[in-house]
C-alpha cells in the first residue's frame, strides 16, 4: 500500500542524549478519519495501532541528526516501511508524524515545524518534566488542528497541488485515449463489416447476373422447342392435305 494519507501526529521528549524518546502527546488522525467513514479499510493495514511505541523505537534507534539551534526544530529524518512513513525532527524536544509512503516529506516537515511552534508556545515548560502521554488530552486541539490542516497536502503545498492537477489531467488524458481507442476499434469493426457487405453485394450481383443469363437461355430453348413442335404439327397436318388435294385433282 502506498498512499498520501496522514496517520497521526506525536510529540516526544528526547532523553539520554537522544537515545530514549518519551511520548508526551499523540493524536490518532487516522482513527478519526476511519470513524467518520473516510476510509474503506484500516489506514494502518490492520496492524497494531500502538504507533507511539513504534515511533519511540524509530527515534531511539536513529535520533534526529544535526539538531538546529535551541528553540527551533531541525535534524529532520524520514524512515519508511512497506506501508508507513515516519518523519521526525527535534531540538531538545521532538515531534513526529506518521503518513502513508505517498505523502510528500517536505509537507510533513512543514507540518512538524508548525506543530512544534504551536506546541512549544503553550506546553514548552510542561514538556520538560511531563509524564508519558500526559499531554495528549491537553494538546489535542493543537494536534487535531494541525493534522486537519495538513490532511490534504495539495491545500498547503503548491507543488502538491500542481502535481495533483497534473495527475488529474493525466488521468483524464488516459481516459480520453482509452475512449479514442475504443472508438477506433469500433470504426475499424464497422469498416470491416462494411467491406464484408460490399463483397457480399458483389457476389450477389454476379450470381444474379449469371442466373438471369441462365433463365434467358432456358427461355430461348423453350421458345425454340415450342416453335419446332408447332412446325412439326403444322407439317403433319399440311402434308397429308396437300397429297390428298393432288390425288383429287389427278382423278378429275
Amino acid at each position: 500500500m502506498s498512499d498520501n494519507k496522514l496517520r497521526c501526529a506525536l510529540v516526544y521528549r528526547l532523553e539520554g542524549g537522544g537515545n530514549a524518546a518519551v511520548c508526551l502527546a499523540k493524536y490518532d488522525h487516522a482513527g478519526q478519519y476511519e470513524t467518520h467513514g473516510g476510509a474503506d479499510s484500516s489506514l494502518y493495514g490492520g496492524r497494531d495501532q500502538a504507533f507511539s511505541e513504534a515511533v519511540s523505537g524509530v527515534i531511539s534507534n536513529d535520533p534526529p541528526g544535526g539538531v538546529g539551534e535551541k528553540g527551533k526544530i531541525g535534524g529532520f529524518k524520514v524512515v519508511q516501511s512497506d506501508q508507513h512513513q515516519v518523519t521526525y525532527g527535534a531540538d531538545k524536544d521532538g515531534c513526529a508524524v506518521i503518513t502513508g509512503n505517498g505523502y510528500q516529506s517536505r509537507v510533513a516537515i512543514g507540518m512538524l515545524t508548525e506543530l512544534y511552534t504551536d506546541f512549544k508556545a503553550k506546553f514548552g515548560a510542561d514538556a520538560k518534566s511531563a509524564a508519558e502521554n500526559s499531554l495528549s488530552k491537553k494538546a489535542k486541539t493543537i494536534l487535531k488542528t494541525v493534522s486537519e490542516k495538513y490532511e490534504d497536502p495539495s491545500k498547503v503545498d503548491k507543488t502538491s497541488k500542481v502535481l495533483g492537477q497534473v495527475d488529474a489531467v493525466k488521468g483524464q488524458m488516459q481516459s480520453n485515449i482509452a475512449t479514442m481507442l475504443k472508438n477506433t476499434e469500433k470504426a475499424e469493426s464497422l469498416n470491416e463489416k462494411s467491406n464484408q457487405l460490399n463483397e457480399q453485394a458483389s457476389v450477389f450481383k454476379k450470381r444474379s447476373t449469371d442466373l438471369k443469363k441462365q433463365m434467358r437461355w432456358k427461355n430461348l430453348k423453350m421458345t425454340l422447342l415450342l416453335a419446332g413442335v408447332c412446325l412439326v404439327i403444322a407439317l403433319a397436318v399440311i402434308i397429308p392435305l396437300v397429297k390428298k388435294a393432288k390425288k383429287a385433282s389427278g382423278k378429275d
